[in-house]
């Protein structure tokens, strides 16, 4: 199973079409490669063929990240909190502000990630997915997991 065909999953099941799903997939795929630590994130982005160049795609730490969020109050926040808290919250705030952003509710957005979570336990297996998803609770409790 490829990145694309999660992508498709996806977007079937939580009713998203396809440039919005694979924003938000390549967005969470991004910030489990920020916040996730060690060989376990890169051996679960080699089951998921396509998964590490979407998540580069939609890089939650890239300047046009915090700067497409719209500026303001939320990216400044978005900027003081991650370099306080460093570049893993960053790359969790960012993550989250870019999903909200895209314009879908948190019922959607929780559809999508418990989607991409089962398609990505079928592709990498599910130890390897908890093993790398374990290092990012926070995110787990956003996906509402």
């Amino acid at each position: 199973m490829n990145v694309q065909d999660i992508v498709n999953t996806v977007s079937q099941k939580a009713g998203l079409d396809e440039p919005t799903t694979e924003k938000v997939v390549g967005t969470i795929f991004s910030v489990l490669e920020h916040e996730a630590e060690g060989t376990s994130v890169s051996s679960f982005f080699a089951q998921i063929p396509g998964a590490d160049a979407l998540a580069q795609k939609y890089d939650v730490m890239a300047p046009s990240a915090a700067a497409g969020s719209g500026g303001g109050l939320l990216s400044s926040l978005q900027g003081a909190l991650g370099g306080v808290l460093g570049e893993k919250a960053g790359a969790l705030i960012n993550g989250v502000a870019a999903l909200k952003a895209s314009g879908l509710d948190m019922a959607q957005i929780r559809q999508a990630g418990e989607t991409l979570i089962k398609q990505a336990e079928a592709a990498a297996g599910p130890d390897l997915t908890n093993q790398v998803l374990d290092q990012v609770p926070s995110l787990k409790g956003h996906l509402g997991l």
